[in-house]
């Protein structure tokens, strides 16, 4: 005769879902209910609490992934690339924007792309920039970054070398930099209107730095699709998800020291 012991249901149901979550990697509110077998409310729920604490994150078409605290217990967490735990915010951004959207990290004075999400239900698609490296002050994700520094650090970044060359061995105007990068630190976002590539638009907002890394979250589209009416759409876009990430990562983001190159 088995013995019967007690459970606390709420506890039991939240953790059948994080094993749901495990194995199926994300899930749903329909997908919850049918397998704790309640009703739609209750499930939404229980993954509205699981969010809260941490134990995930909400991406697009409202699926649940697992979150920064949905970890082994009792041993040295192994944590995915970073890339790996934006990408259901950057799934919210592609869904808001309907281009292009890259995640990218600045290192020194470049930009280096680690994963993105083509358009598809566009007539002109760009390409995926995934492995590109672009010089910082003329990708739109660079600028965005390099505003959150100090101008000294940009200076520092950006001084000759001993053989009397700016890195990347280009010419161009410091001081056009800062007034640009002063403009970025008040509306939130940088524009990269045909400077890293004819005939392309791209907008971006930092989301600072997160686990060690400086990140920020581009949207690109051609200039054939860019207005006025555009930019807004996007911009407003950018910064609503720059909001929702800092929110979902405000125990790992650590804002610049003054003296970090």
């Amino acid at each position: 005769m088995s013995k019967y012991i007690p459970r606390i249901e709420a506890i039991h149901r939240a953790l059948q879902v994080l094993k749901l979550m495990a194995s199926q990697g994300s899930v749903n509110v329909t997908e919850v209910a049918e397998h704790l077998e309640v009703n739609p409310s209750t499930a939404s729920r229980i993954l509205t609490t699981i969010e809260a604490d941490g134990f995930a994150v909400r991406g697009a078409k409202r699926r649940y992934f697992p979150g920064t605290n949905a970890l082994h217990f009792g041993r040295a967490p192994e944590v995915p690339a970073l890339h790996d735990r934006l990408r259901p915010h950057l799934e919210r951004l592609s869904s808001l924007v309907h281009e292009t959207v890259h995640v990218a990290n600045l290192v020194g004075t470049t930009v280096h792309h680690s994963d993105a999400i083509a358009a598809t239900d566009q007539a002109l698609v760009l390409t995926s920039r995934i492995g590109k490296r672009l010089p910082a002050h003329l990708a739109s994700s660079g600028k965005a970054m390099l505003a959150d520094l100090a101008p000294a650090v940009v200076n520092a970044r950006y001084a000759p070398t001993a053989q009397g060359a700016t890195p990347q061995a280009v010419a161009f105007n410091l001081a056009q930099l800062h007034h640009e990068l002063d403009d970025i630190r008040r509306q939130g976002y940088a524009i990269n209107v045909e400077a890293t590539e004819k005939g392309l638009v791209a907008l971006a907002t930092s989301l600072g730095h997160i686990g060690g890394e400086h990140v920020a979250f581009s949207v690109a589209l051609p200039l054939a699709r860019y207005s006025t009416v555009a930019r807004q759409e996007i911009a407003d876009a950018l910064l609503t998800v720059q909001h929702e990430v800092r929110e979902a990562f405000s125990g790992e983001d650590q804002p610049p020291r003054s003296d970090m190159l």
